[in-house]
């Protein structure tokens, strides 16, 4: 199946119909929740939470977006200097839950995470208004900053010095790409007898169970 390109607009996906908890490929059927995601959720509809861990084991959470997802995996970008770099790097893998209330749905994925190419990260950049890219280079996320001030007189003296060329792409900024090893998908029932289908990686397939509430 092709990649599914999160900001790009689609037509509804005739996967939708049906029983979820009988679909064979959580690729598509994740693809199909997102799209329908984009033409119900009025902002944000990639926004997901990342849970990670450094080397001490104590778990930590936001929310960040979604901005890329094919059979490899799923895509997010961050500067890798920040907090969740600095635990991904001690301890390479994560977790995510997307949730859409007006839908009542969510899925919910974990697996190991790596960096995606140079190329992909380059691409993706460059596609980011020009604005986005210069906040990039100025924030030293996750860091103490004295007030806002110096943050937006820092992105002032990079838009001067960018002002007739290309924003570079920064090196401690790229992508992370999880390759789940389990996807579930979620979506409320009447009086908490919620149904749930949990995928979980069994070679280069997939093994489908349905789960109690």
């Amino acid at each position: 199946m092709d990649g599914l390109k999160i900001d790009e607009p689609r037509h509804p996906p005739a996967e939708a119909a049906g029983d979820f908890t009988l679909a064979e490929d959580p690729w598509a059927l994740f693809a199909a929740w997102m799209e329908e995601a984009r033409l119900s959720e009025p902002e944000d509809h990639n926004a997901m939470a990342l849970a990670t861990a450094g080397s001490d084991g104590l778990p930590d959470v936001r929310m960040i977006l979604m901005k890329g997802l094919d059979p490899r995996g799923i895509v997010f970008y961050t500067n890798v200097d920040s907090a969740k770099g600095q635990e991904l790097a001690q301890n390479p893998q994560a977790a995510i839950v997307l949730h859409w209330k007006s839908l009542r749905r969510q899925i919910r994925a974990r697996g190991p995470v790596s960096r995606v190419t140079a190329e992909e990260a380059d691409a993706y950049f460059e596609s980011r208004r020009r604005e986005s890219r210069l906040g990039a280079i100025a924030s030293r996320q996750s860091r103490p900053l004295v007030d806002r001030a110096t943050l937006m007189a820092e992105v002032e003296a990079l838009a001067a010095r960018y002002e007739n060329g290309p924003v570079p792409r920064p090196e401690n900024w790229t992508g992370f790409r999880i390759a789940p090893v389990q996807i579930e998908f979620w979506q409320n029932g009447d009086f908490r007898l919620h149904d749930r289908v949990r995928f979980t990686r069994a070679g280069a397939g997939w093994d489908r169970a349905r789960l109690y509430p």
